[in-house]
């Protein structure tokens, strides 16, 4: 496997997981773009608790613009919490949230069993064998465990 494959899988996977996150129960579900952009954000967050928006765009690559508004709709579905930096009041601080959110928990306990089904359903529409399945969904929770550790055990 060479790296423009693992890149590949990589944009399939999470394509599986944006199909597989249940939608909000009101409001604007959002572009599948800015999908990306709030579970990245929530990503580093929980890698760099304490973060300012200025560092989440640093490290992501994604505009600062892009950073506040995917700020704002995690705070909003209670997945994190900002205060003022005691060092600069201009800056906020970004930690995930003490308490898991109502939307956090539904989210969390959401699998990605049919996104993956459709995903390796066959030609004409053949649902994968479970044995396939299961095979699948094993080898992504090594890989989870191997590669996002502090994610994989949440």
């Amino acid at each position: 496997m060479n790296g423009v494959e693992v890149f590949l899988l990589g944009r399939a996977l999470m394509k599986i997981g944006e199909q597989a996150m249940p939608q909000p129960k009101s409001g604007p579900s959002g572009a599948p773009g800015s999908v990306r952009s709030v579970v990245v954000v929530l990503g580093d967050v929980v890698s760099h608790p304490g973060t300012t928006v200025g560092e989440i765009a640093a490290r992501t690559g994604l505009p600062q613009s892009q950073v506040s508004t995917a700020v704002a709709r995690l705070e909003q579905a209670g997945s994190v919490d900002a205060e003022s930096d005691p060092a600069d009041r201009r800056r906020r601080l970004i930690r995930p949230a003490a308490e898991p959110s109502e939307r956090v928990a539904e989210v969390r306990a959401t699998t990605v069993d049919d996104a993956l089904a459709a995903a390796l359903t066959g030609p004409g529409g053949t649902a994968p064998d479970p044995q396939t399945l299961r095979e699948v969904t094993e080898a992504l929770a090594l890989l989870a465990r191997r590669l996002t550790p502090s994610i994989a055990t949440r």
